[in-house]
Formats: structure tokens, sequence, C-alpha cells
């Protein structure tokens, strides 16, 4: 069971770092501070009040740049350099008490689950901010921090349940995603043509007139004898 706990940690910090790392570092440092789980020992640096703090003070701005259309993208954007790798640092950290194979495996998968949590929500704002109302944007917003949140409940108090339904997740996540890349490859194609310059048309060059046309009507005259 302690095994089975650790990984479920490992995997839900790591997926949900990739929606939002903030808000996972933030309840894992509230949960060890007050005493509610214990941390595993490189995590417990978690649970330091400044920590707890920063994390705190970026969950706010993330709080509202996530519901902004056009700063949401942007934001992902930049955080596609964040994400990946805290969930890989989260989920290795999580199993730190084990073997150093195990350490750099959870390290790899870590970071994967971190890419298709993030990818999967950038691509879906990409199409939400196709919808010129923010309501798309907040629902989207608030359904994202209670995942985050729900996950790492259920990681930590029915660790095999959630396995088995990140499981399934990731099944869904690997037939989705090539759908909303083309959606997206759409997308940005109909936004290039809309602003690509129109192409003027090339002038129709004129039809060759065949030779008998030509003449016809211009036979030279030939006079008749005594005349």
């Amino acid at each position: 069971m302690e095994i089975t706990a650790g990984l479920a940690l490992a995997a839900a910090a790591a997926w949900a770092s990739g929606i939002n790392v903030y808000a996972v570092i933030l309840v894992l440092g509230i949960l060890g501070s007050t005493g509610y789980m214990t941390l595993p020992t490189d995590l417990e640096i978690l649970a330091h009040p400044l920590i707890i703090a920063a994390a705190g003070l970026m969950y706010c701005v993330e709080f509202f740049a996530d519901k902004t259309p056009g700063v949401d993208t942007a934001w992902d954007a930049i955080h596609t350099f964040i994400r990946v790798p805290a969930g890989a640092v989260l989920a290795a950290a999580a199993l730190g008490e084990m073997e150093p194979a195990i350490q750099i495996a959870a390290f790899i998968v870590g970071g994967g689950l971190a890419a298709a949590s993030h990818a999967t929500k950038a691509g879906t704002r990409v199409m939400l901010n196709t919808s010129p109302e923010p309501v798309t944007n907040w629902t989207a917003s608030v359904t994202e921090d209670v995942v985050v949140v729900g996950s790492l409940w259920a990681a930590l108090n029915h660790p095999a349940v959630f396995l088995v339904m990140l499981v399934a997740v990731l099944g869904l996540t690997i037939w989705f995603l090539p759908r909303l890349w083309r959606a997206l490859a759409q997308l940005f194609g109909a936004i290039k043509t809309f602003f690509s310059p129109a192409t003027e048309a090339e002038p129709t060059p004129p039809t060759p007139v065949p030779p008998e046309i030509k003449t016809l009507g211009h036979e030279p005259k030939v006079e008749q004898p005594g005349t």
C-alpha cells in the first residue's frame, strides 16, 4: 500500500502540475505544514512558509491570467518551460526514498504526464479563445482548479482508484490530442489565409485568332479582263 500511495502521489503531482503547478505546490505545502499529511522527505521543503507564500502569490496571478481570453494562451506558452520540468521534479521527489533508478524513471514519466496534461489544457484554451465571450474561459479555469485539488485528494485518500482513473484519462488524452491538434492546424490555417494579402489575378492572355479567320473578308480583288 505504501508503494501504491507513493506512486499515486507522484503521478498526481506530475499530472496536475501540467494544469496548474502553483496550485499543486500550494496544496501540498499547506497539507504538510498543517500536519494533515506527512510529505515525503524530498517534498518536506514545500511546507516552508516562504515557499507556501510564493506559490500562493503565483497562484493568485495565474487565477486572473488564466481567465482572460488571449492572456491565458500566452501564459500557457510561457509555462511550457515551467510546468513540465516542475512535474518531473515533483514526481521524482515524491519517490525520493526509493532507489535512484526508480527516481529517474519517475522523473521521466512525470515529465511525460505533465506534458500531456499541459498540451491538452493549452490546446483546448486556444480553441476556447475563438469565442469572444469570457464565460467559457472562466468555466474552464475553475474546472481545472477543481480537477487539480480533486486529483491530489484522490491520490492521498484512494491511491489505487486514482491510478485506475489516471490510466483511463491518459487513454482519453491519447485519443483526443491528435484531433485537437488537427483542429488547431485548421484554425491557424484559416487565420493565416485571412491575414495574407490577396493575390491579384493574372491577366488572361488573348486567345490567338486562326489565320483563316484573320484573312476572312480581306481577300485580294482580282480584276476582270476588259474592265
